[in-house]
């Protein structure tokens, strides 16, 4: 890996946790209302995919924020959706649960666990039809693998050999609830195996996830079939803005942040890629004055028009109406 994507990584993570932080502050302030996940602690998974995944398709979860900028979605669009406004990446009406750009390719925040899933079997299906080289990533959590949805769609995407990449995000819980209470082991590849190929990584570590991600792009894209990827990774913060994470014991998040994904960036730059200090903390404050900017733009944004709120709910000149 060339210095340059090195340093690229490391921004979107320093930018990526930047965000998250501004959007708790102003959660707790009132300026961004309904549900709010945070992506805290899991940067280096969610750069490392979105960086390596180039081309295709993209669905993820609804902690999506820093896979969204890492795609190349504006923070100020992502910022401006998430306080409501009509600038929004969604024009203010997903929320941070829903942000969707078909001009990146980004079919983000499905508010239901695992039910992007049959979607983005459905968009590998249409890109084979198609004779297309470039499938589809499907970003989900260790508690979307116990969900019927998640078996059907790794039958059929291995029983039509889909170009799709299972990139499952491990952080051991599903809201409150740690995985091995609901399955009998913790490593989910396991449901995989008898389907497709299957591949370890760890979460917490940027470089291998970019690796790891692009091999896996790779395979799909010669028309090998589906690939399970599963990143093991940790999050800082409770499930969302509402949960105060107090069934994690201190000892276990010490445990979980001796493993930062930042820091362990940051050694890697310092050590490998000779960096000095000043250049990193250059990128710290460029990638902090960039949300900064973000912060400012959502805050002043206009609101939605009031016409917006029945816009693209029904159809309009249809022949299929009922008299």
């Amino acid at each position: 890996m060339d210095k340059l994507l090195a340093e690229t990584l490391y921004y979107e993570m320093v930018r990526g946790r930047a965000f998250e932080y501004a959007a708790k502050e102003h959660y707790m302030q009132g300026d961004i209302s309904g549900f709010l996940h945070l992506d805290i602690g899991q940067e280096a998974l969610s750069v490392g995919a979105m960086k390596a995944f180039t081309k295709g398709d993209v669905f993820s979860t609804y902690r999506e924020h820093i896979m969204a900028l890492a795609r190349g979605i504006s923070p100020k669009a992502v910022m401006a959706e998430l306080f409501g406004k009509e600038a929004g990446v969604s024009e203010g009406k997903g929320g941070s649960m829903h942000l969707f750009d078909p001009s990146h390719f980004f079919y983000g925040g499905d508010a239901i666990v695992g039910g992007h899933l049959p979607n983005a079997v459905g968009c590998a299906y249409a890109r084979k039809f198609r004779g297309e080289e470039h499938g589809v990533m499907a970003v989900f959590g260790d508690g979307a693998t116990n969900g019927g949805a998640f078996f059907e769609s790794l039958n059929i995407a291995a029983a039509q050999k889909l170009p799709m990449l299972f990139l499952c995000e491990n952080n051991e819980y599903a809201i409150g609830t740690k995985i091995t209470r609901v399955a009998p082991f913790e490593k989910q590849a396991k449901k995989a195996e008898p389907y497709m190929p299957t591949v370890e990584v760890d979460g917490m570590d940027v470089l291998a996830v970019y690796e790891a991600v692009s091999e896996a792009q790779h395979y799909i894209q010669k028309g090998h079939g589906p690939i399970f990827v599963e990143a093991m990774t940790c999050r800082y913060e409770g499930h969302s803005m509402s949960d105060p994470n107090s069934y994690r014991s201190t000892q276990e998040m010490a445990l979980c942040k001796a493993r930062d994904p930042i820091e362990r960036m940051k050694k890697v730059l310092l050590e490998q890629y000779g960096m000095d200090d000043d250049t990193i903390e250059s990128l710290e404050t460029k990638a902090q004055n960039e949300i900064d900017e973000a912060v400012r733009f959502a805050a002043e944004a206009a609101e939605p028009a009031p016409e917006a709120l029945t816009a693209h709910v029904f159809t309009e000149g249809g022949n299929h109406a009922l008299s």
